[in-house]
């Protein structure tokens, strides 16, 4: 029996392929159902306070940071959603006269325009996120130096051989509202997909590479960035890809509830937690990582109830 279209973009994979009784368990999750899908290598974690929330987030950079050593660098791959942990970083390296000099970074994405990666002076890039909330606020004598400091480029070699004799502690990301981490969207309905999507398997091989963006990613971010201006919002990007994220020892997703609704967070929690790994929900291949952990703020978990406005 062929797979459904999806109701958002019919010429896309997309969460809304799945089986209704899938979609329909989700919706029914509570906090507490969430909290009990965790098991080993999956854990959920809630937290009561925005405040609490982005500290612990933040702390994840410190705790990565402080295990580097010159002769066994660690480092740890970052999101732009969320950035107001950034800040936060910046703030405890300085006040606890942390030297991360040989610590590294990686930004997991940026956005492509016209053949290449965008430059830090354009209003919505990723890099230049992450240098002014973060790494330029950190004492030079104690910031790692800029060769350590990784963002991907249209030409992902360089970024890709980054990885190579430094040790990820942590993958830290969000989660958008096609269920994706850094720009790993669903595929588009042609080809060799077009009657189903990839095999785990086949999505698992994807590298650090630019990406066409489904058009509710595209949707999302000119909300979550741009006041809702879809044409001020590249449709490709670079992502960082699973072959990355494996490398990873741990697999962080931090979910205070402005980049997914209600049912997203539900959805792959219970996928996750379940093991059921469809590529139309690139989040649901984290199933197979050995160490994930979703955090969520209790407050912007929110409910499926039908509410009128």
């Amino acid at each position: 029996m062929p797979r459904k279209l999806s109701i958002l973009a019919p010429d896309w994979w997309d969460y809304t392929t799945l089986d209704d009784d899938i979609l329909n368990d989700a919706a029914k999750l509570t906090v507490r159902d969430m909290v009990r899908l965790s098991r080993e290598g999956f854990k959920v974690v809630i937290y009561d306070t925005l405040e609490e929330f982005y500290l612990a987030e933040a702390l994840e950079y410190i705790n990565a940071w402080r295990q580097s050593t010159p002769d066994n660098p660690v480092g740890i791959c970052g999101p732009i959603g969320p950035t107001e942990q950034l800040p936060l970083v910046a703030r405890i390296v300085n006040e606890l006269e942390i030297n991360i000099k040989s610590a590294h970074f990686w930004g997991m994405d940026e956005w492509y325009k016209d053949g290449k990666e965008v430059g830090m002076d354009h209003p919505l890039s990723f890099a230049k996120a992450d240098m002014e909330l973060c790494f330029n606020r950190i004492k030079p004598k104690l910031r790692m130096p800029l060769e350590n400091i990784h963002f991907p480029k249209a030409d992902p070699t360089e970024y890709i051989k980054s990885w190579e004799g430094v040790r990820c502690a942590v993958m830290q990301g969000g989660q958008g509202e096609v269920k994706h981490w850094a720009f790993n969207d669903p595929l588009k309905r042609e080809g060799k997909y077009k009657d189903n999507p990839p095999t785990p398997e086949e999505y698992r091989k994807l590298n650090t590479r630019v990406v066409d963006l489904h058009p509710v990613t595209i949707m999302q971010n000119a909300r979550t960035s741009g006041g809702g201006v879809v044409t001020g919002v590249p449709t490709k990007a670079i992502s960082v890809g699973p072959v990355q994220t494996w490398m990873a020892e741990k697999v962080s997703i931090w979910q205070a509830g402005t980049h997914d609704n209600p049912f997203g967070m539900r959805l792959t929690t219970l996928m996750i937690g379940k093991k059921i790994v469809d590529t139309s929900v690139p989040m649901s291949l984290l199933a197979d990582h050995p160490n994930v952990q979703f955090n969520f703020y209790r407050h912007g978990i929110g409910t499926c109830d039908v509410e009128m406005h």
